[in-house]
């Protein structure tokens, strides 16, 4: 059974419904889960999803760990005003090459420019 909030796409929603995934709150643990809902909240421009999205790219939490990837996420959410997202991204790029580096902003830039569409 799918949740309403999700269902309706209601950003707010699936991202508070991620973290209780996340940290196994009312529901079991399941960071795949967790990693589905901030994605499609992420995709709605939610900054605290697309940080935390970054911060389990990192850590290889429900999907492959990724640098690049989460250096896109970090740089997308610090873009939308997320306070956290600047200090993650700057912690990324010192653990990173240039050609990474480079990879992960024209990544964010696709992803923005296509409002979201082109994020894969």
């Amino acid at each position: 059974m799918v949740p309403l909030a999700v269902e309706q796409e209601l950003a707010s929603a699936q991202y508070n419904l991620g973290v209780m995934y996340a940290d196994g709150w009312g529901v079991p643990e399941d960071d795949i889960e967790a990693v589905r809902l901030w994605r499609l909240a992420a995709e709605q421009g939610f900054a605290g999803a697309q940080t935390n999205l970054g911060i389990m790219y990192v850590n290889g939490d429900g999907v492959p760990k990724d640098d690049v990837e989460a250096l896109r996420w970090f740089n997308i959410a610090a873009e939308n005003g997320d306070p956290k997202a600047g200090s993650y991204r700057d912690s990324a790029l010192m653990l990173m090459s240039p050609a990474d580096i480079s990879e992960a902003q024209n990544r964010a830039r696709v992803c923005m420019a296509s409002g979201y569409q082109d994020c894969d």
